[in-house]
């Protein structure tokens, strides 16, 4: 059995050779993460047993979309088969997990959302109630909460544990249309990044003052606009590049941003493979920036605002119609 420390040290040593390459990158992740929710698994199991019901462990966020960069946090959860009995063992290894994770190099996510928190760690039928609550309450944070969870996958265990969840979802919004407008609105602030003359608005306070916000300014935009849509049309995937591919012809438009999108995910991992750490993946200084590149950030960042703004629209429209 391998141990954290010689994870993080397989990490360390071969990250920067798939550094520049999006899919390379993002599968080297996965390995790291899996390797080390092995170790956790195995840990656990030596202390508890084995595992007292079928489960899932699913990655949510930047890990669940397929989208890290050279450094990344945590935003995971469990879902199992069986009653709340069994979410003392699932909570005990999402803690020894977290630790794990902690140790090879992913940040803990400062929301918590993580498979040690009760509320990121349930059976079916808990997780079912829940997505449904979220979405019934029909509150801020309610809706981001529901947002961060669809955009995951299976890591490791029973992948049909996640689309049952996913499913019945679908079934609520179908039932409830007015809260497509809702989730619209919920991820409807956009960090300005572009100022009234065209300049680049940098970050003015605090420790990444004179910084640009990769992932406020420029990333949003497309990943909450193909979750919308993908939400809408019953898309599994949490990838924004799999969402685009797996658009139905009649948003053409949409799919036309798709080479937009995988820039923006090149254009990260050309400038930001040296960050230092997580959050330097998402800050730029824009005085580090070339005539070039502050022109090509300026142009995506346009691209993605145009693509919200029609995806915004097409959905409106869309659900008049079934009111």
């Amino acid at each position: 059995m391998k141990s954290y420390a010689e994870i993080r040290h397989f990490r360390d040593e071969y990250i920067q050779t798939v550094s520049t390459n999006h899919d390379k990158l993002n599968t080297f992740h996965d390995q790291l993460m899996k390797q080390s929710v092995q170790v956790a698994m195995e840990k656990v199991q030596s202390e508890r047993g084995e595992p007292p019901a079928p489960f899932a462990f699913f990655l949510m966020g930047s890990a669940g979309r397929f989208e890290q960069s050279i450094w990344s946090d945590q935003d995971h959860g469990i879902v199992f088969v069986g009653d709340g009995d069994c979410q003392s063992y699932f909570l005990h290894l999402g803690e020894e997990i977290v630790s794990g994770l902690v140790q090879v190099g992913y940040e803990l996510c400062e929301g918590n959302v993580m498979a040690s928190n009760p509320v990121w760690c349930r059976s079916v039928d808990e997780w079912k109630l829940q997505l449904e609550t979220w979405l019934e309450e029909d509150r801020w944070d309610s809706l981001r909460h529901f947002s961060t969870f669809f955009d995951s996958r299976v890591l490791v265990g029973e992948s049909s544990l996640l689309s049952e969840l996913k499913v019945e979802s679908f079934n609520v919004l179908k039932e409830q249309p007015r809260l497509f407008h809702r989730l619209a609105e919920n991820v409807g602030f956009i960090k300005k990044g572009i100022g009234l003359f065209g300049q680049l608005l940098p970050e003015q306070h605090g420790e990444h003052s004179g910084s640009i916000h990769l992932k406020q300014t420029v990333f949003f935009p497309f990943v909450n606009s193909l979750r919308l849509v993908a939400l809408r049309e019953r898309i599994l995937e949490p990838s924004t590049l799999s969402r685009f591919k797996q658009l139905p012809d009649k948003y053409h438009q949409i799919k036309s941003y798709e080479n937009d999108f995988q820039n923006l995910l090149d254009f990260r991992l050309r400038l930001r493979k040296d960050a230092q750490d997580y959050h330097e993946v998402h800050h730029i200084a824009k005085k580090a920036l070339s005539k070039e590149e502050r022109q090509e950030l300026k142009l995506m960042m346009k691209k993605g605002y145009k693509l919200f703004s029609e995806t915004k629209i097409m959905m409106e429209n869309e659900c008049s119609t079934w009111l």
